[in-house]
């Protein structure tokens, strides 16, 4: 397509909560690129392809799929949609609403020119199972591709050099800027210790990294760290942060994998067993919008999760010290108390301080409990939590923990109210 055909390309967007701003009357208009992003690397490469039109003197945003309604899709023209796939094939947190609200029905889009970016895991018997219904569904409406869906393995270069060859095309330039994310950095480990010795689990690692020259980037709470293990760097594993700037080192919590064959994980053998106190690794700070404070930092907090879950909720706890917020609720999940209380005289030091604080120990009796059982049990005080403006967060395991915390929070709250909380961005989840 020619670049005179794209110049009234108009890409709209808006972070998770943030209204846009308001439409124009006329009848049809481009609606852009539109992202669904659950840790948020299609925001990134939404972001990225953003400057791509820039460049090419198209005026575009960005817009988050849930901000993206009916009728801005039938007024466009064209959008290119860059999204995720959370779980087995279903939509990201982000994209919830867009997928009950519209691909459940019909809506007539044969003007409509789009092409989609589906981002996805091989390692899930769904691979980019979202992307695919996105792009199916759009077709049965009518919409025409622009080009065929690409779809990206794990960040897969030559899939995103697939992306960025159409969208130079379509936009008229061959001078995109650079799409490579921040250059990884050596740290240095300067502490590790376990935290469950004699945990009928999987052994886990507290780990402290130092940044060169002692110089650490700026980071929030909810971000994530990227690390590249010397036997697969080109497949980077993500962990949340567990500490912030303050403290001056990147804490990280590291479950050691487990193979049947008694072999241990690449990523996670290496950084609890292999990597020695001194020597160094590939890392960089990531980013992750969705599981910020940012809007929610003045708000009564309510942090539900599991297992190393904790790192991320910890984050948190440690920002909303330094900044005296104290209205806080933990609810954490794990199996033994005598073993797997982890960051106890920390966990104890904040309840002291005002924490509303549910431990849940799975075997300390003869009934299995779990968090979504301590929801259920305190689901009046929930509730006037959330009518107080409260927001929640979720950190920890998809299978199991986070599925049945958000069918305890539904039967709580109902599906419409919490599907509310995610659009206002007062439910976030970083789930694994």
């Amino acid at each position: 397509m020619r670049r005179s055909a794209w110049r009234r390309f108009c890409a709209s967007a808006a972070s998770a909560g943030r209204r846009s701003a308001p439409r124009p009357t006329r009848r049809r208009r481009p609606a852009g690129s539109s992202y669904a992003s659950q840790t948020g690397n299609a925001e990134e490469l939404a972001g990225q392809t953003l400057a791509t039109l820039r460049l090419a003197g198209i005026p575009a945003q960005m817009m988050e799929l849930s901000d993206l309604r009916g009728a801005d899709l039938q007024r466009a023209e064209r959008v290119l949609f860059i999204v995720s796939t959370y779980g087995e094939g279903d939509a990201p947190d982000a994209a919830a609403a867009f997928a009950g609200s519209l691909m459940g029905g019909a809506l007539p889009l044969n003007h409509l020119h789009y092409a989609v970016l589906a981002l996805g895991d091989r390692a899930y018997a769904q691979f980019c199972g979202f992307g695919r219904a996105l792009d199916e569904w759009l077709r049965g409406q009518g919409a025409q591709p622009l080009f065929a869906r690409i779809e990206v393995d794990r960040g897969a270069a030559a899939a995103l050099g697939s992306w960025r060859q159409q969208l130079s095309h379509l936009a008229g330039t061959s001078d995109a800027p650079d799409w490579n994310g921040p250059a990884f950095s050596d740290w240095r480990l300067a502490a590790r210790r376990l935290l469950n010795p004699g945990s009928a689990g999987a052994p886990l690692y507290h780990l402290e990294l130092e940044a060169p020259d002692g110089a650490a980037p700026d980071w929030q709470s909810g971000d994530l760290a990227q690390i590249a293990a010397p036997a697969d760097s080109a497949r980077p594993r993500e962990y949340s942060i567990a500490s912030v700037p303050a403290d001056g080192r990147v804490h990280l919590l590291v479950r050691l994998h487990l193979h049947d064959d008694g072999g241990h994980g690449v990523a996670s053998g290496w950084l609890a067993l292999r990597l020695a106190v001194g020597e160094t690794v590939q890392l960089r700070v990531r980013q992750h919008r969705r599981f910020r404070l940012e809007d929610n930092a003045g708000r009564p907090l309510i942090l539900i999760g599991n297992g190393s879950g904790i790192a991320g909720l910890r984050g948190h706890l440690r920002a909303r010290a330094l900044a005296g917020q104290r209205r806080n609720w933990l609810l954490f999940g794990e199996r033994n108390a005598a073993h797997d209380y982890l960051y106890r005289e920390e966990i104890e030091a904040w309840r002291r301080d005002g924490l509303r604080l549910e431990m849940v120990f799975s075997r300390d009796q003869a009934r299995r409990l779990y968090v979504q059982d301590s929801l259920l049990s305190n689901a009046d005080e929930l509730r006037g939590w959330i009518a107080d403006g409260a927001a929640i967060y979720i950190c920890g395991s998809l299978d199991g923990m986070a599925a049945g915390v958000d069918a305890a929070l539904r039967d709580i709250l109902g599906g419409d109210a919490l599907d509310a909380l995610a659009a206002q961005g007062r439910y976030r989840r970083d789930v694994y």
